[in-house]
């Protein structure tokens, strides 16, 4: 009996009592190999000891202060930190509790961006189809996948979306993967004149498609083109990096490796690395200068932002992943996955596509790899995965409807950055078997 709602109510979870390094442990003593970082969120894996350290120094010195009322050092060294390392033309900060909060934000952000320039006209916002933006409900209306929208689309506001940047599916065959790549973004450039240039307000969009699609990579020169497009029609660009920023792909942002910066950046997820929930956006300098000669206030708050606790957090994270040079063992050991992942499932008939960046990995699964035909959803392949691999001591971050929603399969890994190559190994072993055991009941049932 459990007075908790949990994520699902007919599912009897194990406890779990600690963890160490990529491992948790449950109230049985079982240890489970942490793969997917929970949900790509334990960058250092678990009882870290200077993070810890750093907890217990801002418990004794200052638990919570509000900041209607007061800014504490940490949270400004944190910003600080941060403005250090990132994009070009991001100098201001803005602390929540979590991914979905800090893309609520953005959207916030955006709009009042242009009500302070004299443009409250623009009001428009573009995403792309299998995307996921957070589960409040302006990230609910920015994200793109149908099942997560489908019951609550009362309540959403309107927002707009294209084709994701989807090679494995959405590729031609009569196209290379650059061509490919323009032909997507180019249907950004349909939608602005579509909605009137005058009237689009931002596009948002995940560098590397996280939870929904599993590791999706852009093709060369997507984001570039994106960037394009959203300079020439005055359209805010909001990248979301909640799931894929902070080192998870090999450099701290992953819109680093695409050449680019927006205007507004969200993160979260690993930049905790779950010690704390925290998460910020981080907003460019024209958009900071708006708000500071406009109206003088950015009209959002929640209580807890700027959380002292959670911002000793961070920015022990951030440090022991510079210090460390963690962003090293990230690239060696993402791949090394990569490498094992394509030994392990390459001939697999039903591993259409391996894929991903850094610590940041996916395999889809498919009835017929030749036409890449899915499996039904009814058979919740994915939901097999997860429970056998359970059983073997791993966590992994299975997903349903990779294609559309409803329709689709996907495998994410995202372990620790920690992670060495002894760990690298069993993820690939443990899951190879998880695999072909779920593949083997489908035919049982």
């Amino acid at each position: 009996m459990t007075h908790l709602l949990h994520r699902s109510i007919n599912t009897q979870l194990p406890v779990a009592v600690g963890g160490k390094g990529a491992y948790v442990m449950d109230q049985s003593g079982k240890a489970y190999l942490d793969a997917s970082g929970g949900a790509a969120v334990s960058c250092l894996g678990h009882g870290h000891p200077d993070v810890l350290s750093a907890l217990h120094a801002q418990l004794d010195k200052l638990a919570y202060a509000h900041t209607g009322f007061f800014t504490t050092d940490v949270a400004e060294e944190l910003a600080d930190r941060l403005i250090a390392d990132a994009p070009a033309g991001l100098d201001h900060v803005y602390l929540v509790s979590g991914g979905s909060e800090a893309v609520e934000a953005a959207l916030k952000m955006a709009r009042q961006y242009f009500v302070e320039v004299g443009k409250p006209q623009r009001r428009h916002v573009i995403a792309r189809r299998q995307s996921y933006h957070g589960n409040t409900l302006g990230a609910l209306a920015a994200g793109g996948n149908e099942w997560r929208r489908s019951q609550f689309s009362p309540l959403l506001i309107e927002t707009h979306h294209i084709a994701p940047c989807f090679a494995y599916r959405e590729q031609r065959e009569d196209e290379t993967l650059e061509d490919y790549g323009q032909r997507a973004a180019e249907e950004l450039e349909t939608k602005i004149l579509e909605l009137g240039p005058d009237d689009v307000m931002a596009f948002v969009a995940e560098p590397v498609v996280g939870a929904t699609a599993g590791a999706v990579p852009p093709a060369p020169g997507y984001f570039k083109k994106i960037r394009e497009i959203c300079d020439r029609y005055g359209v805010l660009l909001i990248l979301d990096e909640v799931m894929c920023g902070m080192g998870r792909t090999g450099t701290l942002h992953a819109c680093e490796q695409d050449g680019i910066s927006p205007d507004l950046l969200t993160i979260a997820k690993g930049l905790g690395g779950g010690y704390q929930p925290i998460g910020a956006t981080l907003m460019s300098t024209g958009i900071f200068e708006a708000f500071k000669t406009g109206s003088g206030f950015f009209q959002h708050g929640h209580t807890y932002m700027g959380h002292p606790m959670a911002a000793a957090a961070g920015l022990a994270v951030q440090n022991i992943i510079r210090r460390d040079d963690l962003l090293q063992n990230v690239f060696a050991m993402g791949e090394l996955l990569a490498e094992r992942l394509t030994e392990r499932f390459g001939q697999n008939p039903h591993v259409g596509d391996i894929r991903g960046r850094g610590l940041f990995r996916g395999i889809e699964l498919v009835q017929n790899r030749e036409t890449k035909t899915p499996f039904d959803p009814a058979l919740k392949l994915h939901a097999r995965i997860k429970r056998e691999a359970m059983s073997q001591g791993l966590m992994v971050y299975p997903m349903g409807g990779t294609i559309d929603g409803r329709v689709g399969d996907h495998v994410l890994i995202a372990p620790p950055f920690i992670i060495s190559p002894e760990e690298v190994e069993i993820i690939c072993d443990r899951l190879g078997a998880a695999v072909e055991t779920s593949l083997a009941s489908l035919t049982e049932t």
